[in-house]
C-alpha cells in the first residue's frame, strides 16, 4: 500500500524544497579530493570532519529553507564505502548531527525549530546508516506528528531494516530497542506513521517484531469497535502483514486442520476479527460514513480477498467482490459468516486454520465479536 502521497502532500504545506544553489555555502573542493584517494592521513580525515560540520551548520542556521534539499544533497553525494573515509564520515555525522539536533531545540519560532529537525531528519533517512540510529530513536517521542514521522521512518527504510537482519551481527539488541520504542507509540501516532512501524514489525527477524505488529492490529481493532477508526486503507497493510505470519496448513483444502501454535492462532484470531470489522462497518456504516471512508473499506474488502482469503483457502475468492458489485449487502453478510463464522457454524477460515474468536460464557467463540452500531449523531 503507498502512503507516500499522503506524507509528501503534508510536507508541501510545510517545507519548501525548490533547489538554489545560489545560497549554498558548503565547500566541497577539498572533501572531493579526498573522496578520491585510497589511504587517508590525519589530515584527510580533519578535512572530512570540517566537511560535514559546516554543511549541518548550514543546515541549523539558515532562514532560507529553499536551498535546503541542496545541502542535503551535497552531504549525501559525499558519503564513499572508502573503510577510512567512510568511518570518518559516520563519526562526523554522529557527532555533528547530533550537535544539530540540540541547537535546533534552542531555535524560535516553533516553525523554524521544527523545519531544521525535520531537516536534519531527512538526512539522517538518507545516509542510511544504523550508528545513526539513536538520533532517530531519540526524536520519536515528539508530539508533531512530521517531527515524528521522520524519526520513524529513519528506522524503517529497507536498508536500515538490512542493517539490523544481517547475519555479520548476531546481537538484536538495536532491533530490539527500537520495537520496544515503537510499542510505546501505537496508542498516539498518525495512522502514517502505524504503517512505517507494522511493516517494519513484519520484516525485522526478532520476536518483538511480531509482538509489535498484534499490538498495532489489537489497536486497530479496538478502534473499529467504538467506532473511532481513521484512515481505514492502511488496514490492507495490516491485514496483509497479518496474513504473511500465518502458516498454511499442510493438507489440501477440506481435510482435517494441522496443530497451530499458539502465536500463530493470535495472528490468524486478530486477521479474522479485524477484517470482519471492516466488513461490518461497511455494512452497519452506510448511513454514517462519507463517501471516502466507503471506498477505503471496499478497498480493504476486495484487495484482501484476493491477496489473503485466497492464499489462505487455497483458491480464488471472488464473491466478496461480487457482492460489492451488486450493491448486495446481505450477500455481503452471508459470505462474512461463511468465511469467518456466526453464531451457529464455524467459518471456513477458522477450520482451515485451527483458531477460534476467544471465550464467551466459559465456551469457545466460533463467530467474530459484533460490532456495535454506530454512534447515533447528535
Amino acid at each position: 500500500m503507498k502512503l507516500k502521497w499522503v506524507i509528501f502532500a503534508v510536507l508541501a504545506a510545510f517545507l519548501v524544497l525548490v533547489l538554489n544553489s545560489s545560497s549554498v555555502a558548503v565547500n566541497t573542493r577539498d572533501i572531493d579530493i579526498v573522496r578520491k584517494k585510497g589511504v587517508l592521513d590525519s589530515q584527510d580525515l580533519k578535512i572530512i570532519d570540517v566537511f560535514v560540520s559546516e554543511a549541518v551548520q548550514e543546515l541549523v542556521k539558515t532562514r532560507d529553507f529553499t536551498s535546503i534539499a541542496k545541502v542535503r544533497t551535497e552531504i549525501l553525494s559525499r558519503q564513499s564505502t572508502q573503510g577510512q573515509y567512510a568511518q570518518q564520515f559516520s563519526q562526523s555525522a554522529y557527532k555533528h548531527i547530533s550537535a544539530g539536533l540540540a541547537q535546533a531545540q534552542t531555535l524560535d519560532p516553533e516553525d523554524r525549530k521544527t523545519k531544521v529537525i525535520v531537516n536534519l531528519l531527512i538526512l539522517i533517512d538518507g545516509l542510511r546508516d544504523l550508528r545513526l540510529a539513536d538520533l532517530a530513536i531519540k526524536m520519536l517521542r515528539n508530539e508533531n506528528m512530521i517531527v515524528r514521522y521522520w524519526a520513524v521512518h529513519c528506522l524503517t527504510t529497507p536498508e536500515i531494516i538490512k542493517q539490523l537482519n544481517s547475519s555479520e551481527g548476531s546481537n538484536s539488541k538495536p532491533a530490539e530497542v527500537i520495537a520496544a520504542e515503537f510499542k510505546k507509540l501505537v496508542d498516539t501516532s498518525s495512522p502514517e506513521i502505524i504503517a512505517l512501524m507494522a511493516q517494519f514489525s513484519a520484516d525485522v527477524k526478532i520476536p518483538q517484531g511480531e509482538e509489535l505488529l498484534g499490538q498495532i492490529a489489537d489497536m486497530r481493532i479496538k478502534q473499529y469497535a467504538d467506532w473511532t477508526v481513521k484512515y481505514e486503507l492502511i488496514d490492507i497493510t495490516i491485514l496483509k502483514l497479518l496474513d504473511s505470519k500465518i502458516p498454511l496448513p499442510s493438507g489440501s483444502p477440506g481435510t482435517a486442520p494441522a496443530e497451530t501454535s499458539s502465536g500463530k492462532a493470535a495472528m490468524a484470531r486478530r486477521f479474522g476479527q479485524l477484517y470482519s470489522y471492516a466488513i461490518q462497518r461497511y455494512t452497519k456504516g452506510q448511513a454514517v460514513l462519507n463517501d471516502t471512508q466507503k471506498q477505503q473499506l471496499v478497498s480493504i474488502l476486495v484487495e484482501t480477498e484476493e491477496k489473503c482469503i485466497g492464499r489462505l483457502l487455497g483458491r480464488p475468492q471472488t464473491t466478496i467482490r461480487r457482492a460489492i458489485e451488486r450493491e448486495n449487502l446481505p450477500a455481503l453478510l452471508q459470505e462474512h459468516d461463511r468465511l469467518l463464522g456466526s453464531e451457529t457454524q464455524t467459518g471456513e477460515l477458522p477450520l482451515r486454520l485451527n483458531f477460534d474468536y476467544g471465550t464467551a460464557s466459559g465456551s469457545k467463540r466460533t463467530a467474530p465479536i459484533p460490532l456495535p452500531q454506530p454512534p447515533i449523531k447528535k
